[in-house]
């Protein structure tokens, strides 16, 4: 059992001062009569456990050799490279997520969601190595594994029974992936993984990068089937490119339509794809996650899974520079993931767990324009980070 933590003069959110007691793993009212291990947070902003609502833990290269990227603009050449990889440079799925989760958690995120690949080549392997990492990881972060056909479900026979395989083995979440331009076959794909989804049921995450009319479609196919099978709340559409490149009208009865079933939306804020409209989906009251998608891989070099970093990240490419803004930014990436990847018992109020990232800044706008690094980190009521240290008995890394 963890022992009591009192946390001194704190700011919730960069609001006022105040002390946070942790109690058994949980937030309880902070006037404990008996003795506690205390910590003094000296005015830094307290924040809840970061919220990774989209990696893939499975593909990083961290701590591995620089690879060199000659991979080609298109997203069909990254899938290619990226399965080409996995036997080429022994990417060993159980000591990548392992160094991935360790990196972040020194950052702050402690709940991810991760998309591992299942496909015709690796089976189901690259699931039940992340498997292995979040059960020996289980006391530091929270890790939803989400069963996920990169290269393609339909096109490639025998995938759709080990998707089947996979969430049998222990995934959490059904994912899927571009409907018409990789699966080419909308209709089929998406009611293949929303049958599987109510047979397993479980949760539904599914990758849509289809642009304009052609992403509106599939969403609206996606409403559809959620309506449908009564699994509002329990759908997430990663990415959305097509909400951001929509006219006026039909980006917002779209996003009405979203809303209502309460599918939530990812986005990462990537510079090379069009902006989402986050102000409009705060006012429809979507509710909105935020990722680091791949990092350091295949894909791309870059990322190092700060989530408060995307929080700068997702301001900057929507123009918010106002500290309304920078902390909704902030919020996408606390209570938005959380909303959207379904966690219970998260916040700072009193019966929630007791997980929150102490960060060097007075307020929580401060937090996100200039992303402090020496963090405290706290997992039910243990310090597992001290001023950007890692603690030294965590899980050691081959």
């Amino acid at each position: 059992m963890t022992a009591d933590l009192l946390i001194r003069n704190a700011r919730p959110f960069g609001g006022p001062v105040k002390d946070l007691l942790i109690r058994d793993g949980r937030f309880v009212a902070a006037d404990c009569p008996r003795p506690v291990a205390e910590i003094d947070a000296t005015g830094h902003v307290a924040l809840p456990g970061l919220v990774e609502a989209h990696t893939h833990l499975d593909k990083t290269l961290v701590g591995m050799d620089w690879f060199e990227n000659r991979v080609g603009p298109t997203r069909n050449d990254r899938i290619l490279a990226d399965r080409n990889a996995k036997r080429e440079l022994g990417i060993n799925a159980r000591r990548q997520s392992a160094r991935q989760i360790l990196q972040t958690l020194a950052h702050g995120v402690l709940s991810i969601r991760s998309h591992v690949d299942v496909d015709t080549e690796i089976g189901i392997a690259n699931v039940e190595g992340v498997l292995e990492t979040r059960e020996a990881m289980r006391d530091l972060v929270d890790v939803q594994i989400v069963a996920f056909p990169q290269s393609g479900m339909l096109p490639r026979e025998g995938t759709l029974e080990l998707m089947d395989a996979a969430l049998k083995a222990g995934a959490d979440i059904v994912g899927g992936i571009d409907p018409a331009t990789i699966e080419r076959d909308p209709v089929r794909h998406l009611d293949a993984i929303f049958a599987l989804a109510d047979r397993h049921g479980k949760p539904v995450d599914i990758h849509l990068h289809e642009p304009g009319d052609l992403g509106a479609y599939c969403l609206e196919l996606i409403v559809e089937r959620t309506r449908a099978l009564s699994l509002q709340g329990q759908v997430m559409v990663s990415h959305a490119y097509c909400l951001g490149t929509l006219d006026a009208p039909r980006q917002s009865a779209l996003i009405g339509q979203l809303a209502a079933e309460r599918i939530a939306v990812m986005t990462v804020g990537s510079p090379s794809a069009p902006a989402l409209p986050l102000r409009l989906m705060r006012q429809c009251g979507l509710t909105v996650a935020s990722g680091s998608d791949g990092i350091q891989g295949t894909w791309e070099p870059f990322g190092n899974g700060d989530m408060l970093e995307r929080a700068k990240y997702l301001a900057q490419r929507n123009g918010m520079t106002n500290d309304v803004d920078l902390e909704e930014s902030a919020r996408i990436c606390t209570f938005g993931g959380a909303e959207g990847i379904g966690l219970g018992g998260y916040g700072l109020s009193e019966g929630c767990f007791g997980d929150l990232v102490l960060v060097p800044a007075r307020t929580l706008a401060e937090a996100v324009a200039l992303t402090p690094h020496r963090r405290t980190v706290i997992r039910r009521g243990r310090v597992v980070v001290n001023g950007g240290e890692l603690a030294g008995d965590l899980p050691a890394i081959e």
